[in-house]
């Protein structure tokens, strides 16, 4: 009788554990983990399909998983900087276990892999476009004529407008994009706003954070760039507004600027045919201070 109690809340612990899972999303990966004997996987496919019969399995024991992406490149330097060795499948786990602390996740929910993994992807970019441009905010030290950090000052300014843009939006669920040229690397964030009953916008708060890093970077560094938001209501056509992020400051588009941003392919500059049931607009206006242009952080 003993035997049994011990044996059931060891059982009852283990659903207690939460784990996590690294997954190779791709072909390139893949290649790249056979090289190790010890991986024992010779198919992308079936590896994927493996991997999908064990998450439902841990499901509906009443495990919770969290998958993680998992870079080969990144594991290679992570064994040569520990002195872990490669070939273990215990590094892997450790490796696993300092991605699920640091690194890209998604929980496991019961969809589908071919849903679930390009999530995972988007979330590996998203915080490596957010750690770009914060690290690159912390680099542009103090301002010579003030002494303020620019990097804190760009990001509480940029936070500001972030919040100005929703809160004159037209009501309805918004679609921000955000765009910041280079030098050296053009920067693309999205952030999403759905509208509840009350009217209130609901934010992903890391997709916030990141969205508010590189309009940041563009203001603090004067970056060529742009804004758009395009605004869905129920029963009325979507609204599309756009501002151009030119000398530190955004610089809102007339309603034929942004017909003709929306309407010309960014690569090809083709012309595409614009959408039937969208509204191209002048933004409302901002009312950003009036700091002067020659002193914006």
């Amino acid at each position: 009788m003993a035997h049994t109690d011990h044996q059931t809340m060891r059982r009852d612990l283990r659903r207690e554990i939460a784990g996590t899972i690294g997954v190779l999303t791709d072909d390139h990966d893949f290649r790249a983990m056979r090289r190790y004997r010890s991986f024992s996987f010779d198919d992308h496919a079936t590896y994927l399909r493996q991997l999908e019969a064990v998450l439902r399995a841990r499901a509906a024991e009443g495990t919770h998983t969290t998958l993680a992406l998992f870079d080969p490149e990144d594991y290679a330097a992570y064994c040569a900087d520990t002195g872990l060795d490669p070939e273990a499948a215990a590094s892997r786990t450790r490796f696993t276990a300092e991605l699920a602390a640091t690194g890209a996740t998604v929980p496991y929910d019961g969809r589908p892999l071919t849903d679930l993994l390009p999530a995972l992807v988007d979330e590996a970019v998203r915080q490596a476009t957010w750690e770009y441009a914060t690290t690159l905010l912390s680099r542009l030290g103090p301002c010579p004529t003030c002494g303020e950090d620019i990097g804190r000052a760009a990001f509480t300014r940029a936070s500001d407008l972030v919040v100005r843009i929703l809160d004159t939006a037209p009501p309805g669920d918004r679609h921000l994009v955000c765009t910041v040229s280079g030098p050296p690397d053009t920067l693309v964030s999205v952030l999403h706003g759905e509208q509840d009953p009350h009217g209130a916008t609901r934010l992903d708060e890391a997709e916030a954070l990141e969205f508010t890093s590189v309009l940041a970077l563009g203001l603090a560094t004067r970056s060529p760039g742009g804004l758009v938001m395009r605004v869905s209501a129920t029963g009325t056509a979507d609204r599309v507004h756009g501002w151009r992020l030119r000398g530190g400051a955004l610089e809102p588009l007339t309603a034929s600027e942004v017909f003709d941003a929306y309407c010309t392919d960014v690569e090809s500059g083709d012309i595409i045919p614009p959408e039937s049931g969208v509204d191209y607009r002048e933004p409302p206006a901002l009312g950003e201070e009036g700091t002067a242009p020659d002193h914006r952080h």
